[in-house]
């Protein structure tokens, strides 16, 4: 069966903001929670899929992804069996969302997932910040792909604790949360006794403390750092996309994992082609002698000139098609086309050769009789009716 639409999962309009898309969310996790719904089988599919949907919706990156790709875009952040419970990042969102509800919200998860919850807390207490930059290109680069090389200023691993952040290499665990990064507060409610968690206040959700920190990077295990990176663009990208270069962007705190780098993209305005997706545009002037008899014209491609053949009798305006002469589709061997539009131009300085010449044309032309048509009276009602 398809996978259902994650805005129409959530019941919310694609602009909808971070509170509504929660607000959401929350209302159809306490309806299908299991533990409210023993009796209905559907309900742990149901909790499920907004979970999924919340997942993806939530997260600015893996949203932008599923607004321009669909699916597609976001099933790379899953497993080879889709989206599981060990893929949901946001299990610091649990006691905010559920509230008291939170402690039936674990136990449906079981010790597992609460020893994921810790594991993703101290992950992304320690992961690096992402880097977001942005790369102009011409057309020509993107028509043939491009390879660059650009400086970063980054927060690199500290040479002198080798990242930990301590100076004399001694990291002890949190004595609050034993480690987890978490804490937790049992009381009693209407439901019984709940339970709540919370981030260590001690040690800020890392789990470790450490008491001797490295002077040079003030116990972050990281310091700022100009690198070079090498950036492969494919041929066919557009503006507006970006690439992620894993593990590139700031290091973590204390030996965490980089965060990555998003290379956004930036199309460079061209003189000559208008872009249409992978179809190219360009409009091309020729002479009145030209459209009358007509003949052949060396059209400009993004890498070489070819000829076109004019037919006598060419209007301004005319269109014509040259298939394949446009960009490459993304990863694929397919092109689009270039698009040559044709515009008569009529000469407004003529030597006095030239006008006897047009002096006697005015002859044929006039007994062309020229009128506007039907459909000319026909629009031109319209503005009086």
């Amino acid at each position: 069966m398809a996978k259902r639409d994650y805005y129409e999962v959530l019941g919310v309009d694609k602009n909808a903001g971070n509170s509504e898309i929660k607000s959401a969310y929350r209302r159809l996790a306490m309806k299908y929670h299991p533990d409210k719904n023993r009796d209905d089988p559907d309900a742990a599919e149901k909790f499920k899929e907004a979970s999924e949907a919340y997942e993806v919706l939530s997260d600015p990156k893996k949203r932008n992804l599923y607004d321009q790709f669909g699916h597609a875009g976001v099933d790379s952040q899953f497993g080879a069996g889709g989206f599981q419970w060990s893929d949901f990042t946001h299990a610091g969102d649990f006691s905010d969302i559920f509230g008291d509800l939170g402690g039936i919200f674990e136990n449906f998860f079981g010790g597992a997932f609460r020893g994921f919850g810790a594991r993703t807390r101290r992950y992304s207490a320690n992961r690096g910040e992402d880097l977001k930059i942005s790369l102009s290109l011409t057309l020509e680069e993107i028509a043939t792909g491009v390879s660059k090389k650009i400086k970063v200023s980054t927060k690199s691993e500290c040479e002198f604790c080798h990242g930990t952040g301590s100076a004399d290499g001694k990291i002890s665990t949190c004595p609050q949360c034993n480690g987890t990064g978490q804490v937790r507060q049992v009381r009693q409610s209407f439901f019984g006794q709940m339970s709540t968690i919370s981030t260590c206040p001690k040690c800020q959700g890392k789990g470790t403390i450490i008491k001797n920190k490295c002077p040079h990077c003030y116990g972050e295990g990281r310091i700022p750092k100009v690198k070079t990176v090498k950036i492969d663009i494919p041929a066919g990208i557009a503006d507006g996309q970006y690439l992620k270069l894993r593990g590139q962007g700031n290091a973590g705190k204390q030996g965490g994992p980089s965060g990555d780098i998003l290379v956004f993209i930036k199309e460079k305005r061209n003189d000559i082609f208008e872009r249409d997706g992978q179809d190219l545009i360009c409009t091309f002037p020729i002479t009145v002698s030209k459209a009358v008899l007509g003949g052949s014209i060396d059209v400009p491609t993004l890498q070489k000139h070819i000829k076109m053949k004019i037919p006598s009798g060419t209007q301004s305006e005319k269109v014509f098609r040259l298939r394949g002469q446009g960009l490459p589709y993304l990863n694929s061997s397919r092109r689009g086309d270039l698009y040559v539009k044709i515009i008569v131009v009529i000469p407004t300085k003529l030597s006095s050769n030239e006008r006897e010449l047009y002096k006697k044309l005015e002859l044929f032309d006039e007994k062309r009789n020229l009128k506007p048509g039907k459909t000319f009276f026909e629009k031109l009602k319209e503005y009086f009716v």
